[in-house]
């Protein structure tokens, strides 16, 4: 059978965040989720309440997930009360439309933290002093390990020694003959 690009959809939603997830029913974090992500919530007609609502009244009495044809059906109730001036009919093809080949936004990517002052007072690494001003170089980058553990150097050079690692080079140059 072919596959609708609501059901496509569907499966998309089922299956995000879900590696268990066979994409044949959907949970309701994954329903509110494609609500949200398609636009079907819209604030003023259908919140997420009345999505939560709708997900429990359209699921089997013990089931946690509803199937593609409940989920049909759940959106069929949504859209009677998003689009209250059109047909049962006509506001169910209207939010298949919003639904249609959408894939889950996954969120928090492009979100980028707002740093308080507070915040950026406190991590501005170039204002540390003491032992914490020594796990950041001059860039402000962290030097992880380097910066928090007393690294040996069994090297067998005194710390500070610029020349390490020159003697084989001395040594292994053929003696030159005084001219």
């Amino acid at each position: 059978p072919t596959i609708t690009a609501l059901e496509e959809s569907f499966r998309r939603f089922a299956i995000h965040g879900d590696t268990r997830a066979t994409g044949k029913d959907m949970n309701g974090k994954n329903w509110s989720k494609l609500c949200k992500d398609c636009g079907v919530i819209d604030g003023k007609g259908i919140t997420l309440t009345d999505v939560d609502i709708v997900f429990s009244k359209v699921k089997s009495k013990s089931a946690r997930t509803i199937t593609y044809s409940q989920f049909k059906e759940a959106l069929a109730e949504l859209a009677r009360k998003r689009f209250k001036d059109k047909s049962s009919e006509d506001a169910a093809q209207e939010v298949y439309r919003m639904i249609e080949g959408k894939s889950p936004v996954i969120s928090g990517v492009t979100v980028k933290a707002v740093a308080s002052p507070t915040v950026s007072r406190l991590t501005d690494t170039t204002k540390f002093t003491g032992s914490h001003k020594e796990r950041f170089d001059k860039t402000g980058r962290g030097k992880g390990k380097a910066g928090r553990v007393e690294v040996v150097d069994a090297s067998g050079y005194v710390s500070g020694y610029k020349h390490a690692g020159s003697y084989e080079k001395k040594v292994s140059k053929p003696p030159q003959k005084p001219m």
